[in-house]
C-alpha cells in the first residue's frame, strides 16, 4: 500500500526502442532472451522434480517463448 499523499511512480508505457539504457556489459535482449531461457529450463526440471505441475508447465512454456524469440531474431538477421 502507499502512504497517504504518497502518489506512486508511473510505470513508462510505451518508451521509443532507443531510450533503453544498458549497463556497460549487458548483452542486448537477444542475450537476455537466451540467458533467460537458459534459466527457465533449469527451473523447469527443478519443478518437475519436485511434481510442481503448474509451474512446470508455466516454465516450459516461458521456455517455448524464449526459444522461438531467439529462432525469430536469428532468421530475420539471415534476411
Amino acid at each position: 500500500m502507499t502512504r497517504p499523499g504518497k502518489k506512486r511512480a508511473r510505470a513508462t508505457v510505451g518508451a521509443p526502442r532507443g531510450s533503453r539504457h544498458e549497463e556497460p556489459g549487458e548483452g542486448g535482449a537477444d542475450e537476455a532472451v537466451a540467458f533467460i531461457a537458459e534459466q527457465v529450463g533449469a527451473l523447469r526440471k527443478l519443478a518437475e522434480r519436485h511434481k510442481l505441475a503448474v509451474l512446470h508447465y508455466l516454465l516450459g512454456m516461458t521456455k517455448l517463448e524464449a526459444d522461438e524469440h531467439l529462432r525469430l531474431r536469428s532468421k530475420r538477421k539471415l534476411s
